[in-house]
């Protein structure tokens, strides 16, 4: 193995640890400077901000690791639709259609 791919190995295990630190960083530095004076709450330690980050991102935005498995998942379903005769794909799309035409509340339930 030549040091290029050592160089790049490093860099992979460096970097998000690295991005979570700074973006925990700002995130206390936010709440320090803005809410202390905005709502008279206590300042917080780097760790509180931490902690803060990863609930709201488990409340609010979830975990999305990049677009590889939503692309894999389209993918896969755009190849069973492909393989569906013409027949089958409206019979796919009614039986969708009349699952999806009640909307959230006025469905029946049963």
């Amino acid at each position: 193995m030549n040091h290029k791919h050592k160089k790049g190995w490093i860099f992979l295990l460096l970097c998000p640890p690295l991005i979570l630190a700074v973006v925990t960083f700002i995130v206390m530095w936010l709440w320090n400077c803005l809410l202390p004076d905005i709502l008279g709450v206590k300042t917080i330690t780097f760790w509180q901000a931490m902690g803060i980050l990863i609930l709201s991102k488990i409340l609010f935005g979830g975990f999305h690791f990049g677009k590889g498995m939503r692309d894999f998942k389209e993918r896969k379903m755009r190849e069973k639709m492909a393989g569906l005769s013409p027949e089958e794909r409206e019979k796919f799309k009614e039986v969708w259609k009349d699952k999806c035409s009640g909307g959230f509340f006025n469905r029946n339930n049963g």
